[in-house]
């Protein structure tokens, strides 16, 4: 919880500074949350195969990343979810730094806002610290992003870390690109699955 009285700043514009964070969006294999996050992505790899996009299954980006995570150590994965969808199920950061593969990025894309359902303002808008929560669920290299000049180094963080890393890069309450996508979750799924090595 932030203490310090003072509202948490939403300042970057995501359609700048996810993609900026990302980057070579095909160095990893992606599960991308609901919503914003799966728009974000979907839109960034002209959905690509390698990028699983979720829709309606609130709260299981995370566990969904770290189980894949573990069954492919061989690729880096990437965790990208927004913060009404990681508040759903924030036990699993728990499970990911208890499990620790050092192949696991966890990035939460907050915006203080429940954008799927009516952008109600979120927890995190309130002094929710999921920062905060990730260091105490025991993940040990996190990062804050509010600002440009620290998305390159959370960008390194998410391709060189030993271990589960956790970054929240706060972005203004605005909307994701414009992007229409498959929402058959049996399509993604074959789509993904073939994407993946033997």
């Amino acid at each position: 919880m932030n203490t310090s009285g003072a509202s948490p700043e939403f300042l970057l514009d995501r359609n700048e500074a996810v993609p900026q964070l990302v980057g070579r969006h095909e160095d990893f294999l992606i599960v991308a949350g609901l919503a914003g996050t799966a728009r974000d992505l979907t839109f960034l790899s002209r959905d690509a195969p390698h990028v699983f996009a979720l829709a309606g299954a609130m709260g299981a980006t995370t566990s969904m990343g770290l189980g894949l995570a573990l069954a492919r150590p061989e690729r880096r994965v990437l965790v990208i979810t927004g913060d009404g969808e990681l508040l759903m199920n924030v036990g699993t950061l728990a499970t990911a730094a208890v499990m620790n593969p050092p192949n696991l990025a966890i990035v939460c894309v907050d915006n203080g806002r429940y954008g799927e359902t009516g952008w109600q303002k979120s927890h995190t808008s309130l002094g929710v610290d999921l920062e905060q929560m990730a260091i105490g669920a025991g993940i040990r290299t996190t990062r804050l992003v509010t600002r440009p000049e620290q998305i390159p180094e959370a960008s390194r963080l998410i391709r060189d870390g030993n271990g589960a890393s956790f970054v929240l890069m706060r972005v203004k309450p605005t909307e994701s690109p414009p992007h229409k996508r498959d929402l058959d979750p049996a399509t993604e799924r074959l789509r993904f699955r073939a994407a993946l090595p033997d």
